[in-house]
């Protein structure tokens, strides 16, 4: 089975720009960068709650605690929050009318939160309209572990960071990207 495309910085700046367009422009690009930016699987992304993101004196986390029952594995995590992601939280957060603690942090039209499934063909479609190849809703999380491997960040990190079990789950997310090649050869 191919694997879903990384994205460079561009192509994600392409998507969030066509984002603009479709009928709910911030829910569609934050729901994005959690994927790119915090490593987010999308079904864990469907999970959210509000109180997962909001604390209770209103400031966004900068951590998100999943349960269990949130999770891929059905293991309790916690995915750490970048600064620029939390600030898009915010600008996300300022947007919903009412937020009540334990409802979604994506609601359908009816107040209901979206399944995974769902999610899953919105972004894909996001993906294809910003003309977007081989994308798909796991590009985000390949991105965001390739783009951390590109800077350095060591294979231990990156496999805490993603909540895998074993370092080889971990490298099969890694795209090699010619740059990494030539920095690494400029270490000889």
């Amino acid at each position: 089975m191919k694997q879903a495309a990384t994205l460079t910085e561009a192509q994600l700046q392409q998507v969030l720009r066509y984002c603009d367009g479709t009928r709910a422009p911030l829910r569609n690009q934050t729901i994005l960068l959690l994927t790119h930016w915090a490593g987010m699987r999308i079904g864990e992304v469907a999970a959210l709650r509000w109180s997962d993101v909001i604390a209770a004196d209103g400031s966004i986390r900068t951590e998100i605690r999943l349960a269990a029952n949130q999770t891929k594995g059905n293991r309790a995590a916690v995915v750490l929050i970048p600064q620029r992601l939390q600030r898009a939280l915010a600008v996300y957060a300022a947007s919903v009318p009412v937020r009540k603690p334990n409802s979604p942090l994506f609601a359908t039209q009816r107040s209901a939160g979206f399944t995974a499934n769902t999610l899953t063909h919105i972004v894909n479609s996001l993906y294809r309209g910003a003309g977007i190849h081989g994308a798909s809703s796991h590009s985000g999380r390949r991105t965001y572990i390739t783009n951390l491997a590109e800077r350095g960040v060591s294979a231990r990190v990156l496999m805490s960071l993603c909540r895998h079990r074993n370092l080889s789950t971990t490298q099969r997310y890694i795209d090699i990207k010619p740059s990494m090649l030539r920095a690494a050869v400029e270490l000889v």
